[in-house]
C-alpha cells in the first residue's frame, strides 16, 4: 500500500440568484449601484459657497469706486480711507472664510 495523498474533489455550487444572473446582468447592476453615491455637496453647501462668492465681491466694490474731484489735487482720506482699508479686507476676508467652512462643512 502506499502513503499517497488522497485527491479531494472540490465541488463548487451556485445559488439560485447567482445561476439566473448572467455575467452581463451583473456587471450592469455593479454600474448602477455605484452611480447611485450620495453626491459631496449638497444644496446647503452651494448656498453656503454663493454666500461666501458675495461677500468676495462686496468686498471687492468696498474696495474699488470713487474718483478725485480734480486731476490736479491728491486727496488722502478719499484714497486711504476707512472703507479702502480696514471695511473692505474684512469683508473679503469673511468671504473666504464662509466658502472654506462651506467645503470643509459635512
Amino acid at each position: 500500500m502506499s502513503n499517497k495523498p488522497s485527491k479531494k474533489k472540490v465541488v463548487v455550487s451556485t445559488t439560485s440568484k447567482d445561476a439566473d444572473r448572467s455575467p452581463a446582468t451583473a456587471r450592469t447592476r455593479n454600474a448602477n449601484t455605484s452611480t447611485q453615491r450620495a453626491l459631496t455637496f449638497n444644496r446647503e453647501t452651494y448656498i453656503w459657497m454663493g454666500i461666501g462668492f458675495a461677500l468676495v465681491l462686496v468686498g471687492m466694490a468696498l474696495m474699488s469706486g470713487g474718483h478725485m474731484p480734480s486731476a490736479d489735487v491728491w486727496e488722502e482720506d478719499i484714497i486711504y480711507s476707512f472703507r479702502r482699508t480696514v471695511l473692505a479686507p474684512i469683508v473679503i476676508l469673511s468671504g473666504l472664510v464662509v466658502a472654506v467652512f462651506a467645503i470643509f462643512k459635512k
